[in-house]
């Protein structure tokens, strides 16, 4: 089984580098499963291949890592890659946003923008992608905002619970690996 993470940072086997990550091989082992099952899987049930690499290249565009970016793009359609560049470029922002219920935690509170795909990429992505983009800015910038009511819409766009919940495992998962793949990557800038 080849590591994706491996790959995205160029860990060539041997190295330093790969001797820091066999020191957490059951992490590695269990990164790679993950991708494996959100990307890979025996049957794709609702949700696409292509659906699967759209939400994994707007959370890496998100993210601003080029490496996760470039890997999950080169697998869409060239018109899909155009549109979901032009969604990252206008849904860009600082982060995370949301209000907390009302207690102590209250205090880190922060309003911000609330992002919705533009009227071009509607039409270019469709209604179901439109919604998983729409769902997953929100899980990226706004969690604490997170809702029965913001998913909604994913059911009103034709998602079925069972791929709501592969939608937000995707962002979820994309989260961990653009973390562990930038922080590889300062790593083996110093080694």
């Amino acid at each position: 089984m080849t590591d994706v993470i491996d790959g995205l940072v160029d860990i060539a086997p041997g190295s330093r580098l790969d001797a820091i990550r066999a020191q957490r091989s059951e992490a590695r082992k269990h990164a790679q499963a993950s991708y494996t099952s959100l990307f890979e899987p025996k049957d794709l049930g609702g949700v696409s291949a292509d659906e699967r690499h759209a939400i994994a290249a707007f959370v890496a565009g998100l993210h601003g890592e080029p490496k996760t970016d470039a890997y999950y793009t080169a697998k869409l359609p060239a018109a899909l890659r155009t549109a979901i560049a032009t969604e990252v470029t206008a849904a860009k922002t600082k982060g995370p946003y949301g209000h907390f219920p009302k207690g102590p935690l209250s205090v880190e509170d922060a309003p911000g923008p609330t992002w919705r795909v533009s009227d071009a990429g509607r039409t270019a992505l469709g209604p179901r992608l439109t919604a998983a983009f729409e769902h997953t800015h929100m899980l990226v910038f706004h969690p604490r905002d997170a809702s029965a009511a913001s998913l909604q819409s994913l059911l009103d766009a034709g998602w079925s619970t069972d791929d709501i919940v592969t939608v937000s495992q995707l962002v979820s998962f994309l989260s961990y690996q653009i973390r562990v793949v930038a922080g590889l990557g300062v790593l083996a800038s110093t080694l």
